[in-house]
This record gives structure tokens, sequence and C-alpha cells, in this order.
């Protein structure tokens, strides 16, 4: 599926795509289909993993008849609920793990439904869990992203282009396993690759970048 994204300045590094390593991408192209989401790269992987991969792709919606929509959509098309929706302090919402692995959360600051459910995406976040959030932020102010939004070594997030659809941001490990729902251990390859406009580098926590020209978006 891809998505593009860009820095709102001259970047020495921006995120320009994602693509999620599947081992059967056709199968993937028909889940995500039928879960709601834009198409993303995928490409066929068989790299060793195990456990948590240590980020999730998260959705903001309306209300939370539309947290219902998208979980019940991605239930329906083989996904396994990992928490199910339910209203906390900050809002409503719950997570999911495809059949390829990838973990989606999908969430509302709303507590209460002031319109019927849609299958408007409002915005897309990249979550990174990482060892060490000031740390790894420093290293990415060092390619030349800005940062949006920090809280300490808890969270920080980075500011996209105007017209991106995904924005980037850090959380640490542990604590995005404990949001998510599973167990924090994991080894092996994320399966996940991100589009650098700039050159290929690997981060702190081993997430690695490509060297790719920014891509549009496009309709799944």
């Amino acid at each position: 599926m891809v998505m593009a994204t860009t820095t709102s300045t001259a970047a020495i590094t921006s995120l320009a795509s994602i693509t999620l390593e599947v081992a059967d991408p056709e199968a993937a192209r028909r889940f995500y289909s039928a879960f709601g989401v834009d198409t993303y790269i995928l490409q066929a992987s068989e790299a060793h993993s195990t456990g948590f991969r240590g980020f999730t792709l998260a959705l903001t919606v309306s209300g939370p008849a539309t947290v219902d929509g998208f979980v019940g959509a991605a239930v329906d098309a083989g996904a396994t609920v990992l928490k199910p929706a339910a209203k906390s302090l900050w809002g409503y919402g719950g997570a999911v793990q495809a059949p390829d692995g990838t973990i989606w959360k999908i969430a509302t600051s709303a507590k209460k439904d002031t319109g019927r459910a849609t299958r408007e995406i409002d915005e897309v976040v990249l979550l990174l869990g990482v060892a060490d959030v000031k740390a790894t932020k420093q290293f990415y102010v060092g390619r030349g992203l800005t940062v949006a939004k920090s809280f300490g070594g808890k969270y920080t997030e980075f500011a996209p282009g105007q017209s991106s659809p995904v924005k980037l941001a850090l959380y640490k490990r542990r604590a995005l396993a404990k949001d998510l729902g599973v167990p924090a251990d994991g080894t092996g390859s994320h399966r996940i690759v991100l589009g650098s406009t700039a050159d290929t580098f690997t981060d702190p926590d081993g997430f690695a970048w490509e060297a790719a020209a920014p891509l549009a978006h496009t309709p799944s």
C-alpha cells in the first residue's frame, strides 16, 4: 500500500512511503481492501520475526461507531482482536492484528457518537516502539526531521507535510506494547521498511529506511 509523507520543512530526511513485508502479498491486499484502509506497498518476505514487531499503525476516526465499524471489518476479514474497543480516559478505541502480523490501532477522542458511522479515516500515525525516546528523537532531528510534539522521554511526534496522510511518532516500546495488549518481547525483523527521501539507513532501534522517491497516495 502506498502512503506519501513529507515534513513541513526542507528536511534532510522525510518519510516518503511505508512498505509492509508479508509472506503472501495477494492475501494481504485482499485483507486491507476488506479492512477499508488504503493500499500500502506490500513486498514478499520470509524474514524471521517473533513476538511484538515494535510498531503499530494507528487510525484516528470520528467516533465510537466508526471505530467499531473498522474493527468489525478487520475481524470479518481475518484479523485477531488484541484489545476490544472500549472507553478510556482519552476516548474510545481498540487494537487488532492483521493476518500478516501488523498491529493496527483504531481510536477516537470522542466518547459519544455525534453522527452516523463512516468509513473515513481522519489521521494515520506510524508509532515506533523504541528503547530510548529522547535518544531516538535526537537521531531523527539530526537527520532533519522537525519535532511537532514532545513529552520528555515518553512520546515524540514529528511534523509531516501539509498533504501527508501519515505522521511518524515515537513511543517507549514497553508502553506501546502494553497499550496494544501484547507482550513487549520480540526478535528478528520488524517486517516494515520506511521510504526515505534521502539515503538508506537504520535507526537505533533497527527500523530500516531505504532511499525512495516520494510516492503519491493511491486509492485501494
